[in-house]
């Protein structure tokens, strides 16, 4: 496997699965477009893979606050791109927001969460690549604190897209 040691794989045997998941989503990303039917539905079938994979790694991270550098320009750019792709597909609505009488905004952007997905994971695949000390940690760190709920909103955005039949 790229940058990690065969005693980093035995300590955590779910990361090949992860790194390998991660990569193939953040490819998807990057090739999003028009011209691409089906990148949808792809990332649709890798996400609950992906989630998996990122509880089947037993890596209790140490108390800490999360962060990394991002760069503001390029996420907007990415988050815009998809949201112009996604169009009408784009807004959800979350659990509670229906609760409020007359409530018609929905709160919740496929868009929003594939790109934070993207980020996250493009983070822990550079730290990865340059065999950084930290990357599983700032990684675990991330998933909890951060894109595990981007992930499971747009898992079930995803599926009820898919129900509708509007995925393609």
């Amino acid at each position: 496997m790229d940058a990690l040691s065969t005693g980093s794989q035995k300590r955590h045997p779910g990361i090949g699965e992860v790194l390998t998941i991660a990569r193939r989503y953040c490819e998807l990303i990057d090739a999003s477009g028009s011209d691409r039917p089906g990148w949808l539905r792809e990332v649709a079938n890798l996400l609950p893979r992906l989630h998996a994979a990122m509880t089947s790694v037993h890596y209790k991270a140490p108390e800490g606050s999360h962060d990394h550098p991002v760069s503001l320009d390029a996420r907007f750019e990415l988050y815009s791109h998809l949201r112009e792709l996604l169009a009408d597909r784009d807004g959800y609505f979350l659990e509670f927001d229906r609760c409020q009488d007359g409530a018609e905004d929905m709160t919740g952007s496929l868009a929003d969460d594939l790109t934070d997905i993207y980020c996250e994971l493009k983070h822990g695949l550079r730290a990865f690549d340059s065999n950084t000390g930290p990357a599983l940690e700032t990684w675990v760190l991330g998933y909890e604190w951060h894109w595990a709920q981007h992930l499971a909103d747009a898992s079930r955005h995803l599926a009820n897209l898919d129900a509708a039949r509007r995925l393609d």
